[in-house]
Protein backbone atom coordinates (compact mmCIF):
# COMPACT_ATOMS: atom_id res chain seq x y z
CA UNK A 1 0.00 0.00 0.00
CA UNK A 2 0.85 3.43 -0.69
CA UNK A 3 2.84 5.42 2.31
CA UNK A 4 0.58 7.07 4.78
CA UNK A 5 0.76 11.09 5.72
CA UNK A 6 3.28 12.66 6.97
CA UNK A 7 3.99 11.24 10.38
CA UNK A 8 2.23 12.90 13.14
CA UNK A 9 4.41 15.09 15.42
CA UNK A 10 7.91 13.68 15.15
CA UNK A 11 10.26 13.95 18.12
CA UNK A 12 11.01 16.79 19.41
CA UNK A 13 14.40 18.19 19.04
CA UNK A 14 16.74 18.19 21.68
CA UNK A 15 19.97 20.88 21.96
CA UNK A 16 22.33 20.48 19.61
CA UNK A 17 23.92 16.90 19.37
CA UNK A 18 21.60 14.76 21.90
CA UNK A 19 18.56 13.35 22.23
CA UNK A 20 15.68 13.19 25.26
CA UNK A 21 12.76 11.56 25.98
CA UNK A 22 9.45 13.10 26.59
CA UNK A 23 10.75 14.59 29.82
CA UNK A 24 13.27 16.93 28.10
CA UNK A 25 16.52 15.33 30.15
CA UNK A 26 18.35 15.56 27.17
CA UNK A 27 21.96 13.09 27.08
CA UNK A 28 24.27 13.12 24.11
CA UNK A 29 23.45 11.74 21.08
CA UNK A 30 21.59 11.68 17.44
CA UNK A 31 19.44 9.80 15.94
CA UNK A 32 19.05 8.95 11.51
CA UNK A 33 16.12 8.99 9.85
CA UNK A 34 14.94 6.79 6.49
CA UNK A 35 12.19 5.26 4.86
CA UNK A 36 13.96 1.69 4.73
CA UNK A 37 13.95 0.53 8.43
CA UNK A 38 14.62 -3.05 7.68
CA UNK A 39 18.52 -1.53 6.13
CA UNK A 40 19.07 0.88 8.61
CA UNK A 41 18.20 -1.30 11.65
CA UNK A 42 21.15 -3.94 10.34
CA UNK A 43 23.65 -1.81 11.76
CA UNK A 44 21.97 0.02 14.66
CA UNK A 45 22.46 0.02 18.15
CA UNK A 46 18.56 1.49 19.06
CA UNK A 47 15.49 2.50 17.44
CA UNK A 48 13.14 5.05 18.50
CA UNK A 49 9.58 6.35 17.27
CA UNK A 50 8.14 9.57 18.81
CA UNK A 51 9.91 10.13 21.09
CA UNK A 52 7.08 10.16 23.82
CA UNK A 53 8.85 7.55 26.67
CA UNK A 54 9.53 9.56 29.60
CA UNK A 55 12.85 8.86 30.54
CA UNK A 56 15.84 7.38 29.27
CA UNK A 57 14.64 4.30 27.52
CA UNK A 58 14.63 5.50 24.00
CA UNK A 59 18.06 7.18 24.45
CA UNK A 60 21.54 5.63 23.34
CA UNK A 61 23.77 4.65 26.22
CA UNK A 62 26.76 5.96 24.39
CA UNK A 63 27.05 9.28 22.43
CA UNK A 64 28.36 7.12 19.19
CA UNK A 65 25.63 4.52 19.01
CA UNK A 66 23.64 4.66 15.70
CA UNK A 67 20.18 5.29 16.83
CA UNK A 68 17.74 4.72 14.13
CA UNK A 69 13.84 6.80 14.06
CA UNK A 70 11.70 4.83 13.23
CA UNK A 71 8.64 7.55 12.37
CA UNK A 72 9.64 7.72 8.35
CA UNK A 73 9.32 3.76 8.02
CA UNK A 74 5.25 4.39 8.02
CA UNK A 75 3.80 2.32 5.31
CA UNK A 76 0.68 0.33 6.00
CA UNK A 77 1.15 -2.91 4.19
CA UNK A 78 -2.28 -4.58 4.40
CA UNK A 79 -5.58 -4.39 6.30
CA UNK A 80 -8.39 -7.09 5.59
CA UNK A 81 -11.76 -4.92 6.53
CA UNK A 82 -13.85 -8.28 6.87
CA UNK A 83 -11.00 -9.24 9.88
CA UNK A 84 -9.78 -5.91 10.89
CA UNK A 85 -6.67 -7.57 10.87
CA UNK A 86 -3.81 -4.50 9.94
CA UNK A 87 -0.66 -4.79 9.52
CA UNK A 88 1.99 -1.79 8.57
CA UNK A 89 5.84 -0.22 9.59
CA UNK A 90 6.90 -0.15 13.00
CA UNK A 91 6.55 3.80 12.34
CA UNK A 92 2.77 4.00 12.44
CA UNK A 93 1.49 6.24 14.42
CA UNK A 94 -2.09 5.53 16.47
CA UNK A 95 -2.37 9.07 15.26
CA UNK A 96 -2.53 7.88 11.77
CA UNK A 97 -4.26 4.70 12.85
CA UNK A 98 -7.32 7.07 14.45
CA UNK A 99 -7.17 9.15 10.69
CA UNK A 100 -7.25 5.72 8.57
CA UNK A 101 -9.56 3.72 10.28
CA UNK A 102 -12.07 5.25 12.75
CA UNK A 103 -14.20 6.23 9.94
CA UNK A 104 -14.34 2.45 8.72
CA UNK A 105 -15.70 1.25 11.73
CA UNK A 106 -12.33 -0.47 13.50
CA UNK A 107 -10.02 0.90 15.87
CA UNK A 108 -7.44 -0.44 18.13
CA UNK A 109 -8.23 -2.05 21.27
CA UNK A 110 -5.63 -0.67 23.45
CA UNK A 111 -4.86 2.95 22.99
CA UNK A 112 -2.08 4.95 25.24
CA UNK A 113 -3.07 8.13 27.02
CA UNK A 114 -1.54 10.05 23.69
CA UNK A 115 -2.17 9.08 20.11
CA UNK A 116 1.54 10.19 19.26
CA UNK A 117 3.15 7.35 19.88
CA UNK A 118 4.35 4.12 17.19
CA UNK A 119 3.25 0.64 17.34
CA UNK A 120 6.99 -0.02 17.72
CA UNK A 121 6.53 1.58 20.72
CA UNK A 122 3.46 -0.03 21.85
CA UNK A 123 4.61 -3.04 21.55
CA UNK A 124 8.04 -2.03 23.31
CA UNK A 125 6.54 -0.80 25.86
CA UNK A 126 3.00 -3.32 25.83
CA UNK A 127 1.11 -0.14 26.70
CA UNK A 128 -1.84 -0.49 28.56
CA UNK A 129 -5.25 2.01 28.42
CA UNK A 130 -8.45 3.02 30.38
CA UNK A 131 -9.43 -0.63 29.56
CA UNK A 132 -6.81 -2.91 30.91
CA UNK A 133 -9.66 -4.76 32.83
CA UNK A 134 -11.41 -5.91 30.39
CA UNK A 135 -8.89 -5.71 27.60
CA UNK A 136 -5.35 -6.21 29.11
CA UNK A 137 -2.36 -4.65 27.16
CA UNK A 138 -1.55 -4.11 23.57
CA UNK A 139 0.61 -7.46 23.78
CA UNK A 140 -2.72 -9.37 23.76
CA UNK A 141 -3.79 -8.55 20.59
CA UNK A 142 -0.45 -8.29 18.42
CA UNK A 143 -0.62 -11.47 15.97
CA UNK A 144 2.42 -11.04 14.71
CA UNK A 145 6.06 -9.35 14.84
CA UNK A 146 8.94 -8.70 12.13
CA UNK A 147 12.14 -8.04 14.23
CA UNK A 148 15.71 -7.42 13.36
CA UNK A 149 17.86 -9.99 15.83
CA UNK A 150 21.37 -8.89 17.38
CA UNK A 151 23.39 -11.04 14.36
CA UNK A 152 21.49 -9.34 11.04
CA UNK A 153 18.82 -11.77 10.72
CA UNK A 154 15.50 -10.95 10.46
CA UNK A 155 12.71 -12.81 12.27
CA UNK A 156 9.17 -13.59 12.02
CA UNK A 157 7.80 -14.45 15.16
CA UNK A 158 4.20 -14.96 16.72
CA UNK A 159 2.33 -17.00 19.41
CA UNK A 160 2.65 -19.86 17.47
CA UNK A 161 6.47 -19.28 16.02
CA UNK A 162 9.41 -18.41 17.51
CA UNK A 163 6.88 -17.51 20.98
CA UNK A 164 9.80 -16.78 23.35
CA UNK A 165 11.14 -13.85 21.03
CA UNK A 166 7.66 -12.89 20.66
CA UNK A 167 6.82 -12.49 24.36
CA UNK A 168 10.35 -11.21 25.19
CA UNK A 169 9.62 -8.71 22.72
CA UNK A 170 6.27 -7.54 23.66
CA UNK A 171 6.82 -4.93 26.90
CA UNK A 172 10.77 -5.94 26.25
CA UNK A 173 11.84 -1.76 25.91
CA UNK A 174 13.17 -2.73 22.43
CA UNK A 175 16.25 -4.82 23.94
CA UNK A 176 15.28 -8.02 22.08
CA UNK A 177 15.64 -6.81 18.53
CA UNK A 178 14.68 -3.92 16.41
CA UNK A 179 10.87 -3.87 15.48
CA UNK A 180 10.53 -3.59 11.78
CA UNK A 181 6.94 -4.63 11.86
CA UNK A 182 3.66 -5.00 13.56
CA UNK A 183 0.14 -7.18 12.79
CA UNK A 184 -2.63 -5.86 15.46
CA UNK A 185 -6.18 -7.03 15.27
CA UNK A 186 -7.90 -4.29 16.03
CA UNK A 187 -11.62 -3.73 16.89
CA UNK A 188 -14.99 -2.83 15.81
CA UNK A 189 -16.77 -0.31 17.60
CA UNK A 190 -20.19 1.03 17.05
CA UNK A 191 -19.53 4.23 16.33
CA UNK A 192 -16.57 6.72 16.44
CA UNK A 193 -18.16 8.68 19.75
CA UNK A 194 -17.57 8.01 23.06
CA UNK A 195 -20.65 7.50 26.30
CA UNK A 196 -18.96 9.08 29.30
CA UNK A 197 -20.12 9.07 32.69
CA UNK A 198 -17.62 11.31 35.50
CA UNK A 199 -18.24 11.86 38.63
CA UNK A 200 -16.81 13.62 41.79
CA UNK A 201 -15.16 11.27 44.69
CA UNK A 202 -14.62 12.85 47.93
CA UNK A 203 -11.76 11.12 48.86
CA UNK A 204 -9.39 8.14 48.24
CA UNK A 205 -11.14 5.29 50.27
CA UNK A 206 -14.27 6.15 48.09
CA UNK A 207 -12.44 6.07 44.72
CA UNK A 208 -10.75 2.65 45.19
CA UNK A 209 -15.20 0.97 46.11
CA UNK A 210 -16.37 3.25 42.72
CA UNK A 211 -13.30 1.43 40.56
CA UNK A 212 -14.23 -1.69 41.67
CA UNK A 213 -17.88 -0.89 41.27
CA UNK A 214 -17.62 0.44 37.78
CA UNK A 215 -15.32 -1.91 36.05
CA UNK A 216 -18.66 -4.77 36.11
CA UNK A 217 -20.66 -2.29 33.65
CA UNK A 218 -18.09 0.14 32.04
CA UNK A 219 -14.91 -1.02 30.07
CA UNK A 220 -12.88 1.43 30.32
CA UNK A 221 -12.14 3.68 33.46
CA UNK A 222 -9.89 6.41 34.52
CA UNK A 223 -9.73 8.81 37.59
CA UNK A 224 -7.64 12.13 38.06
CA UNK A 225 -6.64 12.46 41.55
CA UNK A 226 -5.91 15.58 43.36
CA UNK A 227 -2.57 14.22 45.19
CA UNK A 228 -1.83 17.88 46.92
CA UNK A 229 -5.04 18.25 49.62
CA UNK A 230 -4.77 16.18 52.92
CA UNK A 231 -7.20 14.97 55.73
CA UNK A 232 -10.05 13.47 55.18
CA UNK A 233 -10.35 15.00 51.23
CA UNK A 234 -6.67 13.04 50.63
CA UNK A 235 -7.33 11.51 47.01
CA UNK A 236 -10.31 13.35 45.79
CA UNK A 237 -10.82 13.46 41.81
CA UNK A 238 -12.66 13.18 38.71
CA UNK A 239 -13.64 9.65 37.89
CA UNK A 240 -14.68 9.17 34.44
CA UNK A 241 -15.93 6.23 32.46
CA UNK A 242 -16.67 4.68 29.03
CA UNK A 243 -17.66 3.15 26.45
CA UNK A 244 -18.23 3.39 22.40
CA UNK A 245 -21.61 4.84 21.98
CA UNK A 246 -24.54 2.86 20.07
CA UNK A 247 -25.21 3.82 16.90
CA UNK A 248 -28.66 5.26 18.16
CA UNK A 249 -26.68 7.22 21.30
CA UNK A 250 -24.48 8.99 18.94
CA UNK A 251 -24.44 11.68 16.43
CA UNK A 252 -24.82 11.04 13.02
CA UNK A 253 -21.65 13.04 11.83
CA UNK A 254 -18.52 12.03 12.00
CA UNK A 255 -15.83 14.20 15.10
CA UNK A 256 -14.59 16.83 13.88
CA UNK A 257 -10.64 17.26 14.11
CA UNK A 258 -10.28 19.22 17.45
CA UNK A 259 -8.33 22.60 17.60
CA UNK A 260 -4.62 22.40 19.34
CA UNK A 261 -2.88 24.76 21.29
CA UNK A 262 0.77 24.98 21.21
CA UNK A 263 3.04 25.65 24.23
CA UNK A 264 5.60 28.32 22.30
CA UNK A 265 8.52 28.39 24.98
CA UNK A 266 9.74 26.87 28.05
CA UNK A 267 7.91 27.76 31.24
CA UNK A 268 10.03 29.17 33.99
CA UNK A 269 10.25 26.92 36.51
CA UNK A 270 8.24 28.84 39.37
CA UNK A 271 4.98 28.31 37.20
CA UNK A 272 4.22 25.08 38.36
CA UNK A 273 5.11 25.57 41.78
CA UNK A 274 3.12 23.72 45.02
CA UNK A 275 1.21 26.98 45.05
CA UNK A 276 -0.10 26.91 41.40
CA UNK A 277 -0.82 23.14 41.52
CA UNK A 278 -2.66 23.82 44.98
CA UNK A 279 -5.00 26.15 43.07
CA UNK A 280 -5.23 24.52 39.78
CA UNK A 281 -6.37 20.85 41.86
CA UNK A 282 -9.20 22.57 43.40
CA UNK A 283 -10.34 24.83 40.92
CA UNK A 284 -10.18 21.90 38.47
CA UNK A 285 -12.23 19.10 40.92
CA UNK A 286 -14.85 21.80 42.01
CA UNK A 287 -15.74 22.68 38.45
CA UNK A 288 -17.46 19.43 37.82
CA UNK A 289 -20.84 20.60 38.51
CA UNK A 290 -23.10 18.45 38.84
CA UNK A 291 -21.37 15.95 40.79
CA UNK A 292 -22.16 13.34 38.39
CA UNK A 293 -22.61 14.01 34.47
CA UNK A 294 -23.35 11.88 31.49
CA UNK A 295 -23.22 12.53 28.09
CA UNK A 296 -21.06 11.56 24.21
CA UNK A 297 -17.83 12.83 24.40
CA UNK A 298 -15.51 13.48 21.70
CA UNK A 299 -12.96 10.36 21.70
CA UNK A 300 -9.48 12.22 21.29
CA UNK A 301 -11.15 13.79 24.89
CA UNK A 302 -11.89 10.85 26.40
CA UNK A 303 -8.64 8.99 25.09
CA UNK A 304 -5.79 11.92 24.52
CA UNK A 305 -6.76 14.77 26.47
CA UNK A 306 -3.06 16.10 26.70
CA UNK A 307 -2.63 15.99 22.80
CA UNK A 308 -4.76 18.77 22.96
CA UNK A 309 -1.97 21.43 23.66
CA UNK A 310 1.25 20.98 22.31
CA UNK A 311 4.79 20.62 23.70
CA UNK A 312 2.87 20.58 26.82
CA UNK A 313 6.13 19.04 28.37
CA UNK A 314 7.37 23.02 28.23
CA UNK A 315 5.45 23.34 31.02
CA UNK A 316 7.75 22.19 33.49
CA UNK A 317 10.53 24.28 33.29
CA UNK A 318 14.24 24.07 32.18
CA UNK A 319 14.91 21.10 34.30
CA UNK A 320 12.36 18.88 32.43
CA UNK A 321 10.17 16.25 34.65
CA UNK A 322 9.98 12.69 35.02
CA UNK A 323 6.74 10.44 35.16
CA UNK A 324 6.46 7.82 38.16
CA UNK A 325 4.11 5.26 37.71
CA UNK A 326 3.54 2.09 39.99
CA UNK A 327 0.69 -0.90 40.28
CA UNK A 328 0.10 -1.88 44.01
CA UNK A 329 -1.43 -5.62 44.49
CA UNK A 330 -4.89 -5.69 44.18
CA UNK A 331 -4.78 -7.55 48.05
CA UNK A 332 -3.92 -4.57 50.02
CA UNK A 333 -4.41 -2.22 47.34
CA UNK A 334 -7.28 0.34 49.45
CA UNK A 335 -4.90 0.51 52.44
CA UNK A 336 -1.89 0.99 50.01
CA UNK A 337 -3.01 2.88 47.58
CA UNK A 338 -3.80 5.54 50.83
CA UNK A 339 -0.56 5.41 52.15
CA UNK A 340 1.41 5.48 48.81
CA UNK A 341 -0.60 9.04 48.67
CA UNK A 342 0.18 10.13 52.27
CA UNK A 343 3.67 9.06 51.46
CA UNK A 344 4.04 11.29 48.55
CA UNK A 345 2.65 14.23 49.93
CA UNK A 346 4.26 14.22 52.95
CA UNK A 347 7.47 14.30 50.36
CA UNK A 348 5.95 17.34 48.83
CA UNK A 349 5.61 15.23 45.59
CA UNK A 350 2.93 17.80 44.30
CA UNK A 351 1.37 17.53 40.74
CA UNK A 352 -1.24 18.27 38.74
CA UNK A 353 -1.03 15.03 37.00
CA UNK A 354 -2.12 12.18 39.03
CA UNK A 355 -4.00 9.49 37.42
CA UNK A 356 -5.69 6.34 38.63
CA UNK A 357 -6.72 3.03 36.79
CA UNK A 358 -7.30 -0.47 38.21
CA UNK A 359 -5.57 -3.26 36.59
CA UNK A 360 -6.51 -6.95 35.15
CA UNK A 361 -4.47 -9.49 35.26
CA UNK A 362 -0.79 -9.83 33.58
CA UNK A 363 0.26 -9.56 30.30
CA UNK A 364 2.23 -12.38 28.82
CA UNK A 365 5.15 -10.28 27.70
CA UNK A 366 8.20 -11.20 29.98
CA UNK A 367 8.53 -7.69 31.64
CA UNK A 368 4.66 -5.98 30.66
CA UNK A 369 4.33 -3.60 33.77
CA UNK A 370 0.18 -4.19 34.86
CA UNK A 371 -0.51 -6.91 37.17
CA UNK A 372 -4.03 -7.08 39.10
CA UNK A 373 -4.65 -3.94 41.53
CA UNK A 374 -4.24 -0.65 41.42
CA UNK A 375 -2.17 1.78 39.40
CA UNK A 376 -1.03 4.81 40.45
CA UNK A 377 0.47 7.64 37.97
CA UNK A 378 1.97 11.44 38.22
CA UNK A 379 4.19 13.80 36.73
CA UNK A 380 7.20 14.69 38.98
CA UNK A 381 9.01 18.14 38.33
CA UNK A 382 12.81 18.02 38.35
CA UNK A 383 14.49 19.26 41.26
CA UNK A 384 17.18 18.58 43.94
CA UNK A 385 15.02 16.65 45.77
CA UNK A 386 13.41 14.61 42.47
CA UNK A 387 16.12 11.67 43.47
CA UNK A 388 14.99 11.23 46.87
CA UNK A 389 11.38 11.52 46.04
CA UNK A 390 11.88 8.12 43.89
CA UNK A 391 13.69 6.47 46.37
CA UNK A 392 11.57 6.89 49.11
CA UNK A 393 8.27 5.91 46.51
CA UNK A 394 10.49 2.56 45.70
CA UNK A 395 11.03 1.65 48.75
CA UNK A 396 7.04 1.81 49.17
CA UNK A 397 6.39 -0.27 46.30
CA UNK A 398 8.84 -2.92 47.03
CA UNK A 399 7.57 -3.43 50.62
CA UNK A 400 4.09 -3.42 49.12
CA UNK A 401 5.23 -6.27 46.38
CA UNK A 402 4.33 -3.86 43.47
CA UNK A 403 6.19 -2.69 40.41
CA UNK A 404 6.93 0.24 38.23
CA UNK A 405 6.41 1.06 34.65
CA UNK A 406 9.75 1.06 33.08
CA UNK A 407 8.74 3.44 29.87
CA UNK A 408 8.08 6.08 32.24
CA UNK A 409 11.34 5.30 34.91
CA UNK A 410 14.24 7.89 34.72
CA UNK A 411 15.55 7.33 38.06
CA UNK A 412 15.26 4.24 39.51
CA UNK A 413 18.40 2.43 41.00
CA UNK A 414 19.24 -1.04 39.45
CA UNK A 415 19.16 -2.90 42.89
CA UNK A 416 15.19 -1.55 43.52
CA UNK A 417 14.49 -2.44 39.89
CA UNK A 418 15.74 -6.27 41.32
CA UNK A 419 13.67 -6.26 44.35
CA UNK A 420 10.60 -5.65 42.85
CA UNK A 421 10.83 -7.51 39.24
CA UNK A 422 11.60 -11.31 40.14
CA UNK A 423 11.35 -12.18 35.96
CA UNK A 424 14.24 -10.14 35.52
CA UNK A 425 16.42 -13.35 35.25
CA UNK A 426 14.36 -15.05 32.39
CA UNK A 427 14.11 -11.98 30.34
CA UNK A 428 17.97 -11.57 30.76
CA UNK A 429 18.63 -15.71 29.77
CA UNK A 430 16.29 -14.63 26.84
CA UNK A 431 18.25 -11.47 25.22
CA UNK A 432 21.40 -13.62 25.70
CA UNK A 433 20.22 -15.97 24.05
CA UNK A 434 19.18 -13.45 20.95
CA UNK A 435 22.52 -11.28 21.90
CA UNK A 436 24.88 -12.52 23.35
CA UNK A 437 27.00 -9.09 23.12
CA UNK A 438 24.43 -7.06 24.12
CA UNK A 439 24.74 -4.66 21.38
CA UNK A 440 21.35 -3.66 21.13
CA UNK A 441 21.09 -1.31 24.54
CA UNK A 442 19.81 1.65 25.73
CA UNK A 443 20.59 4.71 28.34
CA UNK A 444 18.01 2.71 30.68
CA UNK A 445 19.87 -0.75 30.35
CA UNK A 446 23.06 0.62 31.08
CA UNK A 447 21.53 2.23 33.90
CA UNK A 448 19.18 -0.30 35.45
CA UNK A 449 20.17 -3.83 33.97
CA UNK A 450 24.52 -2.97 34.16
CA UNK A 451 24.90 -3.74 30.55
CA UNK A 452 28.69 -4.13 30.07
CA UNK A 453 30.48 -1.52 27.86
CA UNK A 454 31.35 -1.73 24.75
CA UNK A 455 34.07 -0.30 22.67
CA UNK A 456 33.40 2.89 20.86
CA UNK A 457 32.48 2.93 17.20
CA UNK A 458 32.17 5.45 14.76
CA UNK A 459 28.52 6.82 13.73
Amino acid sequence: MNRTAAPAEPSKKAPEGTLSGWGRIPLPGSERFGEDLEGLSASADLCRGLGRSYGDSSLPARPTDRVVNTVLADRLLSFDPASGRVRAEAGFSVRELYRVFLKQGWFTPVTPGTSFVTLGGMVASDVHGKNHHSAGTIGRHITALRVRVADGRVIDCSPQQEPELFWGTIGGMGLTGHVLEVELQLEAVPSPWILQESERIPNIDTFLERLEATAHDWPMTVGWIDCVTQGPSLGRGLLMCGRWARPEEAPKAFPRQLPRLKLPFVLPDFVLGPLSVRAFNTAFYWKHIPQKKRGIVHPETYFYPLDAILDWNKAYGKRGFTQYQAVLPKDNARRSARAFLELLTREGGASFLCVIKDCGPEGSGLLSFPRPGVSVALDIKMTDRTQHLIDALNAFVIAEGGRIYLTKDQLTRPEDLRRMEPRLDRFTALRRKWDPQLRIRSAQSVRLLGDPPLPETTP
